[in-house]
């Protein structure tokens, strides 16, 4: 039985996209580098996933807009943007046969699975506690932040390279100065 990690980063923030990934790793990756991705630092976290992508035996990434997200909710989003990056780990592992896939069973960061073609638990705090999860918990992230700092290059006056979107006295305060960006949650309260 093959564990697929799956988990999403960036269910809180005002705006931008949710980001999920998926992970499968292989039994002799170093299990000993992977925490949850909110439990260290940016620089370890870009450091640990330069050796998810080379060490894991497959993994995958995807993501639902800021108007999905508006037009189905955040939850609903959250659960496509896993579909997605577990559709992008298949993708991707193009040689696994139809009986590997059937040996796959997935560990969901939370309370709630997505839609996908194998048999999914949903496991609150799986992201401190199963290192496939783990692994997903830190590709969603740093691929979440790595859009939001492109996003700050493009919209510099809402300071996305400092909050990634998050809620803070910053950010809403540059919604109210300057209005909505073109990556703002729209059904999200800025006050």
């Amino acid at each position: 039985m093959m564990i697929c990690g799956i988990d999403e980063a960036g269910r809180g923030p005002l705006a931008g996209p949710v980001y999920a990934a998926s992970v499968i790793l292989n039994d002799d990756f170093p299990v000993d580098i992977l925490n949850d991705s909110k439990k260290i630092t940016a620089a370890r976290r870009e450091e640990v996933r330069g050796i998810i992508f080379e060490k894991a035996l497959y993994w995958g990434i995807g993501s639902a807009s800021h108007t999905e997200i508006d037009n189905i909710n955040i939850l609903q989003a959250s659960l496509l943007a896993m579909k997605r990056s577990f559709e992008d780990l298949l993708q991707r592992a193009g040689s696994m046969s139809a009986d590997d896939i059937k040996n796959i069973k997935a560990i969901v960061d939370g309370t709630f699975v997505p839609c996908i073609t194998v048999p999914c638990e949903a496991i609150v705090k799986a992201d401190s506690k199963v290192p496939e999860v783990m692994a997903a918990s830190i590709l969603a992230k740093t691929e979440r932040d790595i859009y939001m700092d492109k996003m700050a290059e493009l919209y510099p006056q809402y300071g996305y390279e400092k909050h990634k979107g998050y809620p803070t006295k910053a950010h809403r305060a540059a919604v109210l100065t300057h209005g909505p960006s073109p990556i703002q949650r729209l059904t999200f309260k800025v006050r």
